[in-house]
């Protein structure tokens, strides 16, 4: 008994438990806000399945700090053919909610399993691993084909599996991101981007018309100006938080959130419901918690002095804020509708789990702030 104590104060001691707090922290506060926004409806089972997520969570927390994260990084082969198979399940076995095909729904699990979701951490370790391998050429064109390459290749696989755009344009940041930390040459940028923007008017063209209205609604006010169809989740959003004011009209008192009136209120939208009910002053507590939680990954994966957990931590960063971006910003009406959850708030036990799976590698990093594992895949400047 002694020796599990002292094997239990060991992991508390070198665990990154400050970041385990914010996040439990920011899960608890979600699963009250989650209570409030499906008051209407019963939330008992939204509420038990977010408690169940976090005790899952939790327990990988626990489990992905004590594992060096470079043995299963290393099998990175493996790690995206597991990433491909899981995401393809979803042309067989994909339920189709909120007008796309994401989940898989299996009766002796409490909640659904969204694919896309869970493979972004393992996306994040083979990028990492790619580009820790390659770094002393990380800006030639064979390393940039193959991080480009994969990140390519999962984006076009989830929008033909589930059609989930959000989730897919979060493997677009975590790409452009980890790339430019990691020290891809900027001209890459440049000429991606270019790229992109020339191919624009081509791509514009297989867009649906419904797609296409969600973007253009932003500047032009002569499409559905009654707000009935696609300027409809923005125009209950917008009111939602107009009605919150400073403070709030009060948990469980939110005229729109309590009449059901606030589409997915506990979802994508939960952050108007946060700022109904809880008003300005609860929005911005929120971002600070979230930021803070950010900002303790950015800085484990600095001190770690290790080129590839430094990726892990800044890959794993940037899908926090890319998520956070994409979400308020659709909140506030200055993004067209994507349909992306608030981390640690939003109901959802995939996003829950993984959030947790993600922060436990962290956690992991900060337990072994180990020299630079890749050092032999480096080779030595010539000194003449």
């Amino acid at each position: 008994m002694r020796e599990i104590w002292k094997a239990v104060g060991e992991f508390v001691r070198k665990a990154d438990m400050l970041l385990f707090l914010l996040c439990v922290t920011a899960s608890i506060a979600g699963i009250v806000i989650i209570s409030s926004a499906t008051n209407v409806r019963g939330s008992a089972g939204y509420i038990r399945v977010q408690l169940l997520a976090l005790l899952l969570g939790s327990v990988l927390f626990v489990l992905f700090s004590l594992i060096d994260i470079d043995i299963i990084a290393e099998r990175r082969e493996l790690l995206l053919i597991f990433c491909v198979v899981f995401i393809a399940m979803l042309f067989k076995w994909g339920d189709t909610q909120n007008g796309n095909r994401s989940w898989l729904v299996f009766s002796f699990l409490p909640f659904n399993i969204q694919p896309a979701e869970f493979c972004k951490v393992p996306y994040i370790l083979i990028l990492a691993k790619i580009m820790s391998v390659r770094q002393n050429k990380i800006s030639s064109l064979p390393t940039v084909l193959r991080i480009a390459s994969v990140t390519g290749f999962l984006f076009v696989l989830i929008i033909a599996a589930s059609e989930d755009l959000g989730v897919a344009l979060q493997y677009l940041c975590i790409f452009f991101v980890m790339a430019f930390v990691g020290g891809v040459n900027i001209l890459w940028f440049v000429g991606g981007i270019s790229a992109v923007a020339a191919a624009s008017p081509i791509l514009w063209r297989y867009l649906s018309a419904d797609r296409q209205n969600r973007i253009l609604v932003l500047f032009d006010p002569s499409i559905d100006p009654l707000a009935q169809k696609e300027r409809y989740q923005i125009n209950r959003s917008l009111r939602a938080l107009q009605n919150g004011g400073i403070a709030g009209r009060g948990l469980y008192h939110g005229p729109m959130v309590q009449g059901g009136t606030l589409p997915a209120s506990h979802t994508d939208l939960i952050f108007s419901s946060i700022g109904e009910e809880l008003g300005m002053i609860g929005c911005v507590a929120v971002l600070v918690l979230l930021s803070a939680i950010i900002i303790r990954i950015v800085y484990v994966g600095i001190k770690s002095g290790n080129y590839m957990n430094r990726l892990i931590c800044v890959g794993i960063a940037g899908m926090l804020a890319a998520q956070i971006f994409i979400n308020v910003g659709v909140c506030i009406g200055v993004l067209p509708v994507i349909g992306l959850t608030l981390p640690f708030f939003s109901y959802g036990g995939s996003s829950l789990v993984s959030m947790f799976f993600a922060m436990g590698i962290v956690s992991g990093i900060n337990m072994r702030p180990a020299p630079d594992a890749n050092a032999r895949y480096i080779r030595p400047k010539y000194v003449a």
